[in-house]
């Protein structure tokens, strides 16, 4: 288990230990729930002062990762993958709402000449995966997706059948865990080819939704346009003041 820390590099010895500390989370050495180490446990296997730990646990707190619990200690905060408005994928948002999902694979590759898709995951010179797929619900085609993942996660997804897996939940299984995203919401018009595989009309109103989610470690995963029917998907939001 990493545990040294070089008052020598150009990074703050607290955001090294910030970053080892993400990888005992998501390693789950620290298992959600569970107590952490004291301060004093930590300060001694770090060598650091009990300021610098501080600055370091106090932003995986911020950051939702940890959580204080008076007279008890710090424990792992449960992160929660799906549900309660976040991150759901797909399948999980059909089956919430009784209907049953499935997928169709349109294509799966790696390219090297997206260069736009290549930014977004910040991996510029790097092959990425792409899978188009496009989403039943109830047999009735609902949605194309196009979804983008650096390398070392595609060679995860491949690995299983695409026309039916549930990609968050195969990043759950190998100890990567989506922290936050952010989506954008845009009108536009249905493609003719678009139009044919979701069995509307040429120019018919479409919902994109374009999403970027976020590891731990607040690097991107994921990079997906989602094309849904507006006719039979709705995006709810609710906000206050």
């Amino acid at each position: 288990m990493e545990s040294i820390v070089d008052p020598n590099k150009n990074i703050s010895l607290y955001l090294q230990i910030k970053e080892i500390l993400v990888k005992r989370i998501q390693e789950k050495i620290w298992t959600p729930s569970t107590l952490i180490p004291t301060e004093q446990e930590l300060m001694e296997e770090f060598h650091v002062s009990r300021t610098t730990l501080r600055q370091a646990i106090s932003m995986l707190v911020q950051d939702g990762l940890l959580e204080r619990k008076q007279g008890k200690g710090t424990i792992v905060k449960p992160q929660q993958l799906f549900g309660n408005g976040k991150l759901k994928g797909f399948a999980e948002e059909a089956i919430e709402k009784g209907l049953t999902p499935e997928s169709k694979l349109l294509r799966a590759e790696f390219r090297k000449d997206l260069y736009y898709e290549q930014s977004m995951l910040e991996v510029p010179e790097e092959e990425i995966l792409v899978i188009e797929r496009i989403r039943f619900a109830n047999k009735t085609p609902i949605a194309i997706e196009r979804s983008c993942w650096p390398v070392h996660v595609g060679k995860l997804l491949v690995s299983h059948n695409l026309d039916n897996a549930k990609f968050y939940e195969i990043l759950e299984e190998n100890n990567i865990i989506l922290k936050r995203a952010k989506e954008k919401i845009s009108a536009m018009n249905a493609t003719l080819y678009e139009a044919d595989i979701l069995g509307v009309r040429g120019g018919e109103a479409v919902l994109e939704m374009e999403r970027l989610s976020f590891g731990l470690d607040d690097r991107p995963i994921e990079y997906t346009k989602t094309k849904f029917r507006s006719d039979k998907y709705h995006y709810n939001i609710e906000i206050s003041r």
